[in-house]
């Protein structure tokens, strides 16, 4: 297996830094403590998962390499109440430290169960049935094969929440899928299953060499960097918590054996065709009803 990360030349004002690259006047939003830890590129998505949730621990950087760093440290340099001292956004931010709700619980203690049950029945369209497709109607980078992907999620973190996979070949093309996302509902999943879906479509047509956009940071350092660590730790993080996508991840790694994939990452809702179809896509399949 071979994994390439590479980070998508953008036409507009880049400068450097000694935390990595900054795209002029974008900011980053780190969640640690919130209904889904991650990094989010609006501080609308930054509040839905701090937004009411007790202890929220959230705050803003320049660069989205101080921003994982921020998500996946135990002590972070500055205070320990950043809900209360460092917002992620200018102004207030109304009723954040409410008490923490009762489904919140029991998702974080049946999550990795029902993800495994869910999983492993398979609910997702076979791949294998599909017919070969005619090489031509692929885009192509080199020898690679071109794709998109994203993942969705409405009312991330609710027990209403909906997620979708998107999944964008080309204008088209009969492998673009919008698909509901089986299992646990979280927008993180949705990111992971869709780069799984399109490996296995790219295998379906015997495609081993793929060059595979995503908007997600959170599965690219996953599949390249951080699974290593996880797994030679019993599959926890650095801060003694269980990874919370395990199966998912580990799927992930499975599908990208005897592939050449070349990650590619992408800005979300920046006008990029590619990406902003993968989202169409993913909203759609949000919104279909979930299987059985």
């Amino acid at each position: 297996m071979q994994l390439g990360f590479l980070i998508l030349q953008l036409p507009r004002a880049l400068f450097a830094s000694p935390a990595g690259l900054v795209l002029a006047g974008r900011m980053y939003y780190a969640v640690r403590a919130g209904r889904e830890p991650g990094v989010y590129r609006t501080w609308e998505e930054c509040k839905e998962q701090v937004n009411r949730f007790h202890s929220a621990r959230y705050k803003k950087f320049p660069t989205e390499e101080e921003a994982w760093a921020f998500v996946n440290s135990g002590n972070s340099s500055g205070p320990t109440s950043e809900s209360k001292s460092d917002p992620c956004h200018e102004g207030k931010v109304e009723n954040l430290s409410l008490s923490r709700s009762k489904r919140t619980k029991q998702e974080s203690s049946s999550s990795l169960d029902e993800e495994e049950h869910e999983l492993k029945r398979g609910k997702y369209t076979e791949t294998s049935s599909i017919p070969l497709i005619e090489k031509t109607t692929f885009t192509y980078m080199g020898d690679s094969a071109v794709v998109y992907t994203d993942g969705c999620c409405a009312s991330n973190g609710r027990s209403k929440a909906r997620a979708g996979i998107g999944v964008y070949w080309g204008p088209g093309h009969p492998l673009n899928v919008g698909d509901a996302l089986p299992g646990r509902q979280t927008n993180q999943r949705a990111e992971i299953q869709a780069a799984c879906r399109a490996i296995e479509q790219a295998k379906s047509q015997n495609i081993s060499k793929l060059v595979l956009y995503t908007d997600s940071m959170f599965t690219i350092n996953g599949i390249t960097k951080w699974i290593k660590s996880w797994k030679a730790n019993d599959w926890k993080m650095s801060t003694g918590k269980k990874v919370i996508n395990k199966t998912d991840f580990e799927k992930l790694q499975k599908l990208t054996e005897g592939m050449d994939i070349t990650w590619m990452h992408i800005p979300g809702h920046a006008g990029f065709q590619g990406n902003e179809e993968a989202d169409r896509l993913a909203r759609e399949g949000a919104r279909k009803p979930q299987n059985q």
